[in-house]
């Protein structure tokens, strides 16, 4: 049978419902989807890029304490409140990843919780550098 273990960190968000931060079963990672809030609990507004460098660093906050790091990730999903930010985001999301990139979504959406202008979830698997 398998396990889930909920993830919880105060290195990302605290969850502002009934979910969790993040969940792993055997050595998968789910993260759930991660806002640009950063540790002074503001939401980042002014910059699609920051706001994305924080997204990106509350999805590896969750990642870490699990045990995986930002090479350890096979799929992300980017949720963006307007696409016309992509080239921006893909930049900045450049950045943070090598060769090989996880696989990845990018979609726009209506809205995202807190009117936020970006949303990023991940799934990693632990131990996955170096996989084939």
């Amino acid at each position: 049978m398998t396990r889930l273990t909920p993830i919880r960190t105060p290195d990302a968000p605290q969850a502002i419902g009934p979910y969790s931060q993040g969940i792993r079963t055997d050595d998968l990672i789910f993260t759930s989807g991660q806002l640009p809030i950063g540790p002074d609990e503001e939401l980042i507004t002014d910059d699609i890029a920051r706001a994305t460098r924080q997204a990106l660093e509350n999805v590896f906050g969750v990642l870490g304490v699990a045990g995986a790091q930002p090479s350890d990730v096979v799929k992300v999903t980017i949720y963006l409140a307007d696409m016309d930010d992509f080239a921006a985001v893909n930049e900045t999301y450049g950045e943070r990843f090598e060769d090989p990139y996880p696989a990845r979504s990018c979609v726009e959406v209506s809205k995202l919780p807190k009117d936020a202008s970006i949303m990023i979830d991940a799934i990693a698997r632990v131990g996955a550098q170096g996989a084939t």
